[in-house]
């Protein structure tokens, strides 16, 4: 196996997630490189990064000179840019939502097998801070058996999408995409497969392409999980509520990254995904003398691990913290979600 000792990196567009979520780690980490850039008809990469050099076609991208592709682009591109990147023998991150269906995952990760390269989403939300706390919580049992999980993930949206692509809608564009696929992701994580799967959606705001608000639940055997979003929100309620036999855990607010990034931090500062104490969770366990609730510090968040994790698997070094088949089971979630909310009935997956 080839060892890096620095990766070059190709980024397929550089719109908000490329410049938010991808470029900064990046560029933070030496041991990769932002070497290309395609961008149609903008130099936003090369602007904020120098070094850098703009391509204004796929093709060029995926030259001998480039050892990882990371997709950013709209939705409906995941998958052909994926499938080219492969196929040309690149290395491939591709965002969330990896593809419209379960199937064309399972294609792509056959490819990747295939032609022996590695294959990734961004599931970056694995690595919020108050998502790594209630792994932490969950996993030490300080909650006990967990039979109830609610994830909400609300906002407050007016007029259309800046993002044509987005305002069309279309397969595989939509909350549940956009949002959905985090907090479906987060609850695998913690819980696997569920047995069936109810769900519930509606358009609430008229320039909404499609639906704009959904509650799905997920049955598991003595566990519910309810992952929610909207966007006619303006006064969101707990992001989280976790509920165990030995107590609860309910925290509100988001995780700190995203603001900081949009404000033009640099990943690795100073108390980097660090939150303030006014926000940390509040813990309420059960004991002789009743409940005690207490403050729990919220665990650092960090999207660079991430990409640390995929350096060390490019060098057989670590197996990946997201495996693509687990893009397959979460897309297999969603479409039990499309119908039963066109069944009104609970669905197998």
């Amino acid at each position: 196996m080839k060892k890096y000792n620095q990766i070059q990196v190709g980024i397929a567009g550089f719109g908000m997630s490329g410049q938010i979520f991808h470029g900064p780690f990046l560029d933070a980490d030496q041991r990769f490189r932002i070497k290309k850039v395609y961008e149609r008809t903008t130099e936003r990469a090369k602007e904020r990064y120098p070094y850098v050099e703009t391509v204004r076609s796929y093709k060029e991208l995926l030259g001998d000179d480039i050892d990882l592709v990371v997709i950013a682009a709209p939705n409906p591109l995941h998958v052909p840019m994926a499938r080219e990147a492969i196929e040309a023998g690149k290395y491939v991150i591709v965002e969330k939502p990896a593809a419209a269906s379960s199937e064309e995952v399972r294609r792509l990760c056959r490819l990747a097998r295939e032609r022996k390269v590695l294959f990734s989403v961004y599931q970056n939300r694995r690595l919020d801070g108050d998502f790594r706390t209630i792994r932490k919580l969950i996993e030490d049992g300080t909650l006990g058996e967990i039979v109830d999980y609610e994830a909400h993930y609300d906002r407050f949206v007016t007029g259309a999408s800046s993002k044509k692509w987005k305002a069309e809608g279309g397969r595989g564009i939509g909350i549940l995409y956009d949002l959905g696929v985090h907090i479906i992701d987060q609850a695998y994580v913690l819980f696997g497969m569920p047995c069936e799967v109810y769900a519930d959606f509606c358009k609430q705001r008229e320039e909404s392409a499609d639906y704009d608000r959904f509650n799905v639940i997920l049955y598991y055997k003595g566990l519910r999980a309810l992952l929610s979003a909207g966007e006619v929100v303006a006064m969101p309620g707990p992001h989280f509520m976790v509920h165990g036999r030995k107590g609860s855990y309910i925290k509100y607010g988001m995780d700190v990254q995203e603001e900081a990034l949009g404000a033009g931090a640099a990943p690795g500062c100073e108390g980097w995904g660090l939150e303030d104490p006014a926000a940390y969770g509040i813990l309420g366990t059960v004991g002789e003398n009743g409940i005690q609730k207490r403050p729990v510090p919220t665990i650092a968040g960090d999207y660079g691990l991430y990409y640390d994790n995929f350096y060390h698997a490019m060098n057989g070094e670590a197996e990946l913290l997201v495996n693509p088949e687990d893009s397959i089971a979460v897309l297999q979630i969603m479409e039990a979600a499309i119908r039963s909310a066109a069944s009104h009935k609970r669905e197998k997956i």
